[in-house]
């Protein structure tokens, strides 16, 4: 087995951490006692007949329990109650305290961690400065699952040492929601903004479209070469709408701007897809599992549609005899391509392990974990789904290759090897 470094830092939900969020009131009309109205459309009546001094007592209250909790708290309530006029109408005239507190009335705090965190990602921070040798900044994606086991995705940034070690950033005191910079197109992607004041660990994504409604799974961050040099980030994700999947594309370029889009094709109806961090062969490449247990090799001129590929690996070993498929994205070594997998054997079990695909040609597999790199333990079986380990990607820092992972869909861990003992481990084909 090789040597792996366990970091002592383990991340736990905490359902502290809040965000202010919409909170819907029919906007049905219905008979009630005050005549036939929504009671949306009631409850701003109702508010628009509180003298100032009322309305500024009431506002006074939310704002001793609330505004300490969150950044920018006026603002919110403000855009929130500009949303609701949008609704309803006939909310003229008003002054912006009565505005603000009809804004608080249509929403409520959301603890988008409280229920887990868990299958994390990482990718290099787009700022490299100020670092000592061997060290590397990064971006942490995380899915957190809060009320009504929505999954949203969130953001730690830390800083991966020379030694094999790591360390977080502190946390943000404030936690927001990024916004929607329009109303999504039904099946047409999204654009969704951070707050100016925050920065990328306060940052929380949302649903915004139907067929993200119930979650944002399992995001696989990349970092992105472009044939010219030019650097994006991307990544696929799983939108869950309550009954259908989809695997859909995250873009952005800096981390305050983030275009949500729906993948197209055969391909786009499976989970786990996730891209290589340049073209092949002059195409978008990547890894998919499209048959529910082996991993295919796949690639399109379109980085939006996704269809059949090539079956590269198939369940061999008993500890992935259920099942095994992709982790993240390839990371590039002078080896080859090294893909983290996952495979499922009994007891519905998950473990760690990687393979090894050519550079040139990654339809061929030189070699492939014959044990587990990484299998639940004493430690790390217990959660909300017991007896499972998984990540969502690697990187690449040096001579070591880094990665975190979720434990029992319930919390995050991180352990760290070297290129060298990787290679060790595996066992090649040939």
């Amino acid at each position: 087995m090789p040597t792996l470094n366990h970091s002592p830092i383990i991340l736990r939900a905490d359902p502290e951490r809040v965000v202010l969020r919409p909170f819907s009131i029919s906007l049905e009309a219905q008979s009630t006692a005050q005549g036939s109205m929504s009671r949306a459309a009631r409850v701003c009546r109702s508010l628009m007949t509180l003298t100032r001094e009322q309305c500024l007592t009431e506002l006074e209250s939310v704002n001793r329990d609330f505004q300490g909790r969150h950044l920018q708290t006026r603002q919110i309530f403000l855009d929130r109650f500009k949303q609701i006029q949008e609704m309803i109408g006939d909310l003229e005239g008003l002054d912006e305290d009565h505005q603000a507190l009809i804004g608080a009335y249509f929403s409520h705090e959301y603890s988008f961690e409280a229920a887990a965190v868990m299958n994390p990602s990482v990718v290099a921070h787009p700022d490299q400065s100020g670092l000592k040798d061997g060290e590397v900044r990064f971006i942490l994606s995380i899915r957190t699952v809060g009320e009504g086991h929505i999954s949203t995705i969130s953001f730690r940034k830390g800083v991966f040492h020379g030694d094999g070690s790591l360390s977080l950033l502190p946390e943000s005191d404030f936690f927001v929601a990024a916004s929607p910079s329009h109303s999504p197109a039904v099946g047409g992607p999204i654009e969704v903004r951070r707050h100016e004041s925050c920065n990328i660990s306060s940052t929380v994504i949302f649903p915004v479209t139907r067929a993200q409604s119930n979650g944002l799974e399992d995001l696989r961050m990349v970092r992105f070469t472009d044939e010219d040099g030019e650097v994006h980030y991307m990544g696929t994700y799983t939108a869950y709408s309550g009954r259908e999947i989809g695997c859909e594309l995250f873009e952005t370029d800096d981390f305050t701007r983030f275009r949500l889009t729906p993948f197209r094709g055969a391909a786009s109806q499976h989970k786990g897809l996730a891209l290589f961090p340049r073209k092949i062969n002059g195409r978008y490449a990547a890894i998919g599992r499209l048959d529910h247990e082996s991993l295919y090799y796949m690639e399109t001129d379109d980085k939006t549609v996704w269809n059949y590929g090539d079956p590269i690996m198939k369940p061999e070993a008993p500890w992935e005899l259920i099942q095994m498929g992709n982790c993240g994205s390839p990371i590039e070594l002078e080896e080859g391509w090294l893909v983290l997998t996952h495979g499922v054997g009994a007891m519905r079990r998950y473990s760690l392990a990687a393979a090894l695909l050519d550079k040139e040609n990654p339809r061929k597999v030189l070699a492939r974990s014959k044990v587990p790199l990484l299998s639940p333990s004493e430690e790390t079986r217990e959660g909300y789904v017991p007896n499972v380990v998984y990540t969502c990607g690697g990187m690449r820092c040096g001579q070591w290759i880094f990665i975190p992972y979720g434990v029992a869909d319930s919390s995050i861990r991180f352990i760290s090897l070297t290129v060298a003992d990787m290679m060790k481990h595996l066992n090649y084909t040939g």
